[in-house]
């Protein structure tokens, strides 16, 4: 009897078991627009309405961030205007004519959304707010940024055309993630900063409560608020190799909105490599066999069985008569082409691994480029 009851036991165990994990549905999202994209390939593993054209309210700052980063004057000190203190909104209570370092500023801007930091940044970085305008508009049609037109440097409702989506404000993220200043500064909890004539630092806590608080894998973001925007909010996640972009717009519970995209992309999607960098094994012409490659590997997220939705073309120049021993053959001599669905996702050059003779010629032509060039002899052609 006691065998019979182990066996039942043991029968109802291992049936348990084998029950597939029931997958995590589509979340349920507050925000009138959101969207979840994949950081590093740029899929959209979850959308609801993200091209819709809204108000964003002070994620508007990332894109004043990433631009005060990639000026290069992040150790300038700053001359606080008039302006910039009489910016209305929140502040880190910056006082006419003191000195603040521009890398604080922008400290100041993403963890405490100052909107005196903001002016502050822009008349430095663009000369004026208008000239700054310039700059993220610039910005925003080199991203790809097709729905959206920056007005002001804060994201205050004092412009009728100052307007984006959640597509992208995600673009916009997954482009400034891109740059470790900017992952620094977004992901800071708190942050110290010189108090002018005094031996007191102003201490600055990050409002976003995602990154402080409420869920562990959060890397960074920016939060945003103005009457007529409502709430609206960045943040970006990392669990295991998955790194994640969530974007909400006009979300009442916008912090569980995050919380359950994420949850959802981590458990229903997970990286997977599609090309590996280094030789390409599959392109079997005699000219191009094992002298091929691709300097970086591509990873894709898919969910469980769409693996057979993946395809990946090599296009390659049609081979010359003297590539065959090598000589003269371009340094990029084809394409990876990777498709999603039989939609192109990825284009990758393919590099031809030139050999030692050839690298040594190339070498002795620019000793004797240099050469020439110091004589004088190629000064006029």
């Amino acid at each position: 009897m006691m065998k019979k009851i182990i066996y039942i036991c043991f029968s109802f165990i291992l049936l348990f078991t084998l029950i597939p994990k029931p997958a995590i549905a589509s979340p349920p999202v507050s925000a009138s627009s959101a969207i979840l994209m994949d950081q590093n390939s740029g899929r959209v593993l979850y959308g609801k309405d993200p091209h819709e054209i809204k108000r964003i309210a002070s994620i508007t700052k990332i894109m004043t961030a990433i631009l005060a980063i990639e000026s290069d004057k992040l150790e300038d000190d700053v001359k606080i205007s008039d302006q910039a203190v009489r910016a209305e909104g929140s502040s880190i209570f910056l006082k006419p004519g003191e000195k603040m370092k521009l890398e604080d500023l922008v400290y100041g801007l993403m963890l405490r959304s100052g909107n005196d930091a903001a002016v502050a940044i822009a008349e430095h970085v663009g000369g004026s707010q208008d000239g700054f305008v310039l700059l993220m508009n610039q910005k925003a049609r080199e991203i790809g940024m097709k729905n959206t037109h920056f007005a002001n440097p804060h994201g205050l409702d004092d412009h009728e055309n100052h307007f984006s989506t959640a597509y992208d404000m995600a673009l916009l993220t997954k482009y400034a993630m891109q740059n470790k200043k900017f992952r620094q500064i977004s992901g800071t909890k708190v942050h110290r900063a010189p108090l002018p004539d005094s031996e007191w630092q102003r201490v600055w806590n990050n409002k976003n409560r995602l990154l402080t608080e409420k869920y562990e894998y959060c890397t960074g973001g920016k939060t945003g608020y103005t009457k007529r925007a409502k709430r609206t909010l960045v943040t970006t996640a990392t669990k295991g190799d998955l790194d994640l972009i969530a974007v909400t717009l006009n979300a009442p519970d916008d912090w569980n909105d995050h919380i359950g995209m994420f949850e959802y992309g981590f458990d229903q999607y997970h990286p997977k490599i599609i090309v590996s960098e280094g030789v390409i094994k599959k392109v079997k012409h005699p000219v191009y066999k094992n002298k091929v490659f691709v300097k970086n590997e591509y990873i894709y997220p898919l969910k469980p069985k769409e693996e057979k939705k993946i395809r990946v073309e090599y296009k390659m120049l049609k081979p010359k008569k003297q590539w065959e021993k090598g000589k003269n053959v371009p340094d990029t001599v084809g394409k990876v082409v990777i498709y999603f669905n039989e939609s192109p996702v990825k284009t990758m050059p393919i590099y031809y691994k030139k050999g030692k003779q050839e690298e040594k010629k190339d070498w002795k032509s620019i000793w004797k480029n240099l050469f020439y060039i110091q004589l004088g002899v190629r000064n006029h052609g």
